[in-house]
């Protein structure tokens, strides 16, 4: 008889890193390997969803940041080879800007982080639940910056 598999909860936290890039708007992207995706990881005992969020991009982009607001959350279901359980996994996903740091002083976690044109980066993510992410991320940029014009 097969054992009950067990269902384990996950969290993580990242961001969607953005800034105005010429013509559009860029995003930062890791890859590692053939996966592309944005920036996240799991919280530290005692953090804050938001110090989370700074920390993983700081370490996982090279990059300081400020966060905007928030973006929303992505839900998925996975499991590990070696262990007998099903995990949970939340992902929540910030809004941030570049404060200061550099791309080149990213960690191990990817082996190249860079700056793509929106389009570009939607291609490029791995997961469609990112690139929906980016998606609303882009609108709310997109809406705040419509009612600073209007208010100038």
């Amino acid at each position: 008889m097969k054992p009950s598999t067990r269902v384990k909860r996950a969290v993580s936290v990242g961001g969607v890193v953005h800034r105005k890039g010429g013509a559009a708007r860029e995003i930062v992207v890791g890859r590692r390997g053939p996966v592309c995706s944005l920036p996240k990881g799991t919280p530290e005992r005692g953090e804050t969803r938001k110090q989370t969020a700074l920390r993983e991009v700081r370490e996982e982009t090279g990059l300081d940041v400020a966060i905007e607001g928030l973006i929303g959350s992505i839900h998925y279901w996975f499991t590990e080879p070696d262990e007998d359980a099903r995990y949970s996994k939340t992902v929540h996903f910030y809004l941030m800007s570049q404060t200061g740091g550099d791309l080149s002083l990213h960690d191990h976690e990817f082996d190249v982080v860079e700056w793509l044109p929106w389009q570009d980066a939607l291609s490029a993510l791995t997961y469609e639940s990112e690139a929906e992410i980016v998606r609303k991320g882009l609108s709310v940029a997109y809406r705040k910056e419509a009612r600073a014009a209007a208010l100038e």
